[in-house]
């Protein structure tokens, strides 16, 4: 698997997190757990949007569920699963995009329009984090840098320290490929929030663009990486 597909959806969870949470009242698309956090300034701070971000973890786990199901039903039958399930998270993607442009800017994050929108938005960041632990194993996280980060001080730390020579050159190519991850994805949230303040809700056309971007490289790819 060529390391450009983990980056992009790298650079899509980043941005569309970064994105949601500016227009949609603090909501976490892609960090779904983080939205706990912000509930508790919701409650605390009378900030609206505790509903969309109540809602958030169980539709992410159902859509995780499904996402699963689908893939195993599609490699039962002898179809690659990677594909279509991106296939999938573009399409949820366009309309999320399309509502965002449609309803927003979003005012509240209680409204009807602002609900929806963050749920598609959810439902598409739930099936590349499934993708992405099915399929991507190998391959960083696409969308919560903490571990990496983590990981990427206690390599640093080995480094210093004296590691083994037979063990470094493993440790430098997963120190590599963990920094651009991160480095990725932190591009992704700078890109959105530079997004949001010049063109508001117009920013969330270019997640699409990135998941077609990833489709495309995935359909390219030689049949016998496929999976």
């Amino acid at each position: 698997m060529k390391p450009t597909l983990p980056l992009l959806l790298c650079l899509n969870g980043g941005y569309v997190d970064t994105a949601g949470f500016l227009a949609l009242q603090g909501l976490f698309t892609a960090h779904v757990t983080g939205n706990f956090v912000t509930l508790g300034a919701s409650l605390v701070l009378g900030i609206s949007g505790v509903l969309a971000k109540l809602l958030a973890l169980p539709v992410f786990c159902i859509v995780v569920i499904l996402t699963r199901l689908a893939g195993e039903h599609l490699r039962r039958h002898g179809r690659p699963a990677l594909g279509p399930l991106l296939g999938t998270k573009l399409a949820l993607l366009v309309i999320g995009a399309a509502l965002a442009i449609r309803f927003g800017p979003f005012a509240s994050g209680d409204s009807a329009a602002a609900i929806v929108t963050g749920m598609v938005l959810v439902a598409a960041m739930a099936i590349q984090n499934a993708v992405h632990r099915v399929h991507l194993a190998a391959a960083p996280p696409s969308t919560l840098m903490t571990g990496t980060t983590t990981q990427i001080m206690i390599d640093l730390a080995d480094l210093v320290g004296g590691l083994a020579p037979q063990a470094r050159p493993a440790l430098v190519a997963r120190l590599r490929r963990m920094a651009a991850a991160v480095a990725v994805f932190a591009a992704g949230c700078a890109a959105a929030a530079l997004g949001f303040a010049f063109v508001n809700v117009w920013c969330f056309v270019v997640p699409p663009v990135i998941a077609l971007a990833a489709l495309v490289l995935r359909i390219a790819a030689p049949e016998e990486t496929r999976q």
